[in-house]
C-alpha cells in the first residue's frame, strides 16, 4: 500500500459530530468552572463554614487566573495577536471576559451579604473597624502593634530606584 493511501483515514459520523461542535475558549471555559465553585458557595445544603470556604476558592481562583490567564492576553493584545485556531481576538475576549467576571462578582455579593445574615441569626458578626466598641478597638489596635506592624516592611519607590522584585502572593499597599 503507498503512503497516500495509508495516510487517508476514513471520516467517521463521530468524527463528522465532533469537528461541527463549536470550539470554547480556555478562559471562558475556565470561567464556567469557577461558577461552578461559586454555585457550592450558594448550595444552603452546604454548611456555612463551607460556603465561605468555597467563596474563599473563588476569589482566590479568580485572583490567580487575572494574575496569570488575563495578563497572557493583555500581552496578547498589545502585540496584535490572534488566536488562528478559534479565530478569538484578544480585545474582544478581555470584553467577554469582564462580561462574565462582572456577573460572577454580582452573583459573589448576593451570596455573601447572604452569609453574612445567616451568621447573625447564629450570633455571628462580620463587622468593620468603624463598629467596633471602645474595648474592642483597643484590643484591634494592640494586636495590630504587637502583631502585625512588627512584621510590616516599607519600601520606597522613586524614580532613581529600581523597581523592588516583589514575591507572588504577598500583600502589596
Amino acid at each position: 500500500m503507498s503512503k497516500e493511501k495509508k495516510s487517508k483515514k476514513k471520516s467517521t459520523p463521530v468524527d463528522k459530530k465532533i469537528s461541527e461542535m463549536p470550539l470554547i475558549n480556555r478562559e471562558i471555559s475556565w470561567l464556567s468552572f469557577n461558577e461552578r465553585v461559586l454555585q457550592e458557595a450558594a448550595d444552603t445544603r452546604n454548611p456555612i463554614i463551607e460556603r465561605f470556604r468555597f467563596l474563599g476558592i473563588f476569589s482566590n481562583n479568580l485572583d490567580e487566573f487575572y494574575r496569570v490567564r488575563v495578563a497572557s492576553i493583555r500581552r496578547m493584545k498589545d502585540l496584535s495577536y490572534k488566536d488562528e485556531i478559534i479565530a478569538t481576538e484578544p480585545k474582544s475576549l478581555l470584553k467577554e471576559i469582564q462580561k462574565i467576571v462582572s456577573s460572577h462578582q454580582r452573583k459573589f455579593e448576593v451570596i455573601y451579604q447572604d452569609l453574612k445574615k445567616n451568621c447573625e441569626k447564629e450570633g455571628i458578626f462580620i463587622i468593620n473597624e468603624t463598629e467596633l466598641d471602645s474595648e474592642q478597638s483597643k484590643i484591634v489596635s494592640d494586636y495590630f502593634e504587637n502583631e502585625v506592624r512588627p512584621v510590616l516592611i516599607p519600601l520606597m519607590l522613586d524614580k532613581k530606584r529600581p523597581m523592588p522584585t516583589l514575591k507572588d502572593k504577598g500583600i502589596y499597599l
